[in-house]
């Protein structure tokens, strides 16, 4: 019997996304650093709102997310008409993808960038171009560069996952001044609540000032709500209206709704995590470095940790090595860094358990 074909060809040159490994098979519960979540797991505040969500679980959810939609405009200062709101960003990548790309048009991405961009572009029959990167940071020229008048979507991570690195809003100003203003510019600033950097900007201002840029959040990252699949796109009206036509009716479940609202008012929480971010991913770099292996400097709550090429201290094996220890770090062999591990920040205890393995490894 003959099989179906595929609408897109290129569907079938998608490498299905692979996340962090949960478990190792031991007996111990394991270190999970693999997936930079959260180590707090989310706000008070939000497990009392899902227990209460719960009892309405027959009930459809807000399909339009109207007080969400009310909070995150209330906190920066936006209009809330601008504001959709997905099944975490993901979901919205995708569906900028589907909204605004095609067969045989390109959507370009920094070498390290996230690798949900190539996968929407492929989904809808897109090329993904790869600009590279100069010492694991965007290189702005590259991109520039990389552009044709195919080039319909630029994906920007900033901060970048999994190099932790970040380009400036100076820079970010540039890229958009250098391309076309029929090239829509995503910003993908999932991690933007981690940094404090003064030259840092997370794209709000450029969504209010230009009508080709979006600017992506998540609430899986310092608000702990990863299971949960929420996050949520500040755009210009007319491209929220088309999100809005294409998004699925109820999106977004009432727990996530729920769970979400009372996480962006808990700023205790959110400083709290920050708090203990910025004082281990410190602490974390350093040790890694003074063990002689490469720590990139990040301004997430994850480091990128390079290896040796030598047999038996690579990073494949050292990743080998800490599952035997119930220590789970992202081997970043599905990002070309073959001989990188990313380790998320975790609890105190966690941390000093992997820093501790990794010293026993190096030996």
């Amino acid at each position: 019997m003959a099989k179906l074909q595929v609408r897109h060809a290129s569907i079938m040159e998608i490498a299905a996304y692979v996340p962090g490994k949960s478990s190792v098979g031991g007996k111990n519960p394991p270190i999970k650093l693999s997936s930079n979540e959260n180590p707090f797991g989310a706000s008070p505040l939000a497990f009392e709102a899902m227990k209460k969500a719960i009892e309405k679980t027959n009930r459809y959810p807000d399909a339009y997310c109207k007080e969400l939609r009310s909070a995150i405009a209330k906190k920066y200062g936006m209009d809330a008409e601008n504001i959709v709101c997905g099944a975490g960003s993901d979901e919205l990548l995708s569906l900028l993808c589907q909204a605004y790309a095609r067969d045989g048009d390109e959507v370009l991405y920094s070498e390290y960038g996230f690798l949900m961009y190539p996968i929407s572009a492929l989904r809808v029959g897109a090329t993904p171009v790869v600009a590279q990167e100069k010492n694991y940071k965007t290189d702005i020229d590259a991109i520039l560069n990389a552009v044709t008048d195919k080039t319909t979507i630029v994906f920007l991570a900033n901060p970048n996952n999994p190099t932790g690195s970040y380009i400036t809003k100076q820079e970010m100003r540039r890229l958009r001044a250098g391309l076309r203003d029929d090239i829509l510019l995503v910003i993908d600033a999932a991690y933007a609540e981690y940094v404090d950097e003064s030259d840092y900007s997370s794209g709000m201002g450029m969504v209010e000032e230009f009508d080709n840029v979006v600017m992506t959040r998540t609430f899986s990252k310092i608000y702990g709500l990863s299971s949960l699949r929420i996050g949520w796109a500040y755009c210009p009206s007319y491209i929220a209206d088309v999100l809005n036509r294409i998004r699925g009716p109820f999106n977004v479940s009432d727990i996530a709704q729920r769970a979400a609202l009372a996480s962006i008012a808990d700023d205790e929480f959110v400083e709290k995590s920050k708090s203990h971010n910025k004082k281990w991913l410190k602490i974390v770099t350093d040790e890694i470095n003074d063990l002689g292996l490469r720590a990139f400097p990040s301004v997430g709550n994850f480091v990128l940790v390079e290896f040796s090429e030598e047999s038996g201290r690579a990073a494949e094996d050292a990743y080998e090595f800490l599952k035997t220890k119930s220590i789970i770090g992202r081997y970043m062999e599905s990002y070309n860094l073959p001989n990188c591990i990313r380790f998320s920040i975790g609890l105190e205890k966690e941390n000093k358990s992997m820093l501790a393995a990794l010293k026993e490894f190096l030996g």
